[in-house]
């Protein structure tokens, strides 16, 4: 028995098929068949992690080009299917902008109006709230009837509404005029600082709508009156502060202005009540 295991093993050690280079032929058909599956497979699987390498790369690249997307101004980024009411609102904005531009004749000294621009800047200066509000409280100072007393303290509301609403809208709008100009002293004390809406164009339109409303003037002056109102705002449109637009719903907004002090015009004894609290010493008449 031990001399035919020792034969035995001698013939295995013989065998050819025995050794690691032909250990292959010895395993079954089903494994080779696997692996020619396997290998066909290979290909394919190559072939869909190159198709899978795009995307993920797409992902991982993806957070920097969303970043690069936001970084964009809204100005540069196209929208597509723009709604009507918007091509509309753009189209009118920028007729306003280029007429208000070319209307801007007397912007600089250099301008093709220049030579006329003194004219332009006192005619507007005479829609300005200081020179109004200062004004009206030198007549009331020297006023002598209730009647006038009572115009005049309604006048002064009027003015001083106007000036703190429209600082208000101009502060919340913040639009700028067609041409880069510094404001003015004067404008700044009366917070006429950005160009919607136009406040001598609202305080203009609504002086004259009061003046009109209660004072007895001829007809030429009435007339003038008006004219008046229409050069004051379109002084600021020469003078390139303001465009047309701001111009426009100026008139309106004075207009509303004249309808609100009307609605809650203040009587004669009210009127008297606050001069005597603002000057203290004013001795109302009776």
């Amino acid at each position: 028995m031990p001399a035919n295991q020792t034969r035995s093993r001698a013939r295995e050690r013989n065998n050819a098929l025995n050794r690691p280079e032909f250990m292959s032929l010895n395993q079954p058909l089903k494994s080779s068949s696997a692996e020619a599956r396997g290998t066909a497979r290979r290909p394919s699987q190559r072939h869909q992690q190159s198709q899978t390498q795009p995307g993920t790369n797409g992902q991982h690249e993806s957070p920097e080009n969303n970043k690069e997307r936001k970084e964009l101004p809204e100005e540069d980024c196209m929208q597509l299917n723009p709604s009507f009411k918007g091509i509309a609102m753009n189209s009118l904005l920028a007729i306003d902008i280029c007429m208000s531009k070319r209307l801007g004749v007397c912007a600089h000294t250099t301008s093709s109006w220049g030579s006329v621009r003194s004219m332009v800047k006192l005619l507007a200066l005479t829609g300005h709230g200081i020179p109004w509000i200062f004004g009206t409280i030198v007549c009331l100072t020297r006023s002598n009837t209730l009647a006038g007393q009572e115009v005049l303290v309604n006048l002064l509301l009027a003015l001083l509404l106007d000036v703190m609403t429209v600082a208000g809208m101009q502060k919340l709008v913040k639009r700028k005029g067609p041409w880069e100009m510094a404001p003015s002293f004067l404008d700044y004390l009366a917070m006429d600082i950005y160009s919607f809406p136009a406040a001598h164009a609202s305080r203009a339109a609504m002086v004259s709508k009061f003046l009109l409303a209660h004072l007895v003037l001829a007809v030429p002056l009435r007339i003038l009156l008006v004219l008046w109102a229409v050069l004051v705002g379109m002084s600021r449109v020469l003078l390139g502060r303001h465009h047309l637009t701001d111009v426009g719903c100026g008139f309106a907004l004075g207009f509303l202005h004249y309808s609100l002090v009307e609605m809650v015009w203040l009587s004669s004894n009210t009127c008297q009540t606050l001069i005597s609290i603002g000057t203290f010493n004013w001795s109302p008449l009776y």
